[in-house]
């Protein structure tokens, strides 16, 4: 009985790092394939006989050179580090106090508003931007970082403050009551008492506006037309795709350098982010 009870749960862990190690693969493989096409030869990617997973030729740093010398690639990455950042920083001053009026004050009618608040974030982007081409114009933001600054909280907005909803009610009012109970008045309550404990939620907050800012695609190219204006997102296809030539290698290599900060960003703050999604579902 005890070697079947044995057997038994080695085949379950055999089967359970079987299927990590798959779902790792899985993941990490869009990564290996730009990492490879960002060194390859164009003879060597275009050949179907060679190996698409590895170097039939030796490996070149033509795709580079083109990039970061013959693009303003460096200049796309920094505007969009500007967005977004300044994104995430409009996003959390506006969510976080919406939220927490939601969650607190509104009594019951505090959750039917945050689903309204959130069904404004289901419109479709391509619905929109018409409208907002012709507010950007209105306000002279056209061709400018700063229609894609003014653009972007319009749809992180609702979406994180439906998410902080959630983080918000997570929070026992004994604690901030008993806060207040302390000498705290309602702000100081909410700001030692309510606020560290929802910094999952935050952090939440700030990896979803940060990734989906700087990846966001059709406001960007209906707004920005200048090359030294444009972020990665809009600036990498519509530079390095001329008619239907597509330099590949360069392609992909800037998609791997734009992906590595927020890898990064996901790796910091994983555990946070988990936690907050798993508190959330509660």
């Amino acid at each position: 009985m005890e070697v079947r009870t044995g057997m038994k749960q080695a085949g379950w862990r055999t089967a359970t790092y079987a299927g990590i190690g798959l779902f790792t693969l899985f993941s990490a493989m869009p990564f290996y394939v730009m990492l490879i096409t960002a060194f390859k030869r164009e003879s060597d990617l275009y050949d179907p006989e060679n190996n698409p997973f590895w170097f039939t030729e030796p490996p070149t740093m033509a795709n580079l050179d083109l990039l970061f010398g013959s693009t303003k690639f460096l200049t796309w990455l920094v505007n969009s580090f500007v967005v977004g950042a300044l994104v995430v920083v409009i996003t959390l001053v506006l969510v976080i106090p919406a939220a927490y009026s939601l969650a607190r004050l509104a009594g019951r009618w505090g959750e039917t508003l945050g689903i309204g608040i959130f069904l404004t974030y289901l419109v479709p982007p391509t619905l929109l931007f018409l409208p907002f081409a012709k507010v950007m114009a209105a306000l002279d933001l056209q061709n400018s970082v700063w229609a894609l600054i003014v653009a972007y909280p319009t749809f992180t907005v609702p979406f994180c403050t439906w998410l902080m909803l959630g983080f918000f009610k997570a929070v026992p009012r004994d604690i901030e009551e008993q806060a207040m109970i302390d000498g705290y008045g309602r702000l100081g309550a909410f700001v030692h008492a309510v606020l560290p404990l929802a910094t999952p939620g935050i952090l939440t907050v700030i990896v979803f506006a940060f990734t989906l800012s700087t990846s966001e695609f059709i406001y960007a190219l209906a707004f920005v037309q200048n090359s030294v204006e444009k972020t990665v997102s809009i600036g990498v296809p519509t530079e390095l795709v001329r008619g239907d030539v597509f330099r590949w290698g360069s392609l992909l290599a800037g998609a791997l350098v734009a992906s590595i900060p927020v890898s990064i960003l996901y790796t910091l703050f994983i555990d946070q982010f988990v936690a907050g999604l798993t508190a959330l579902a509660k």
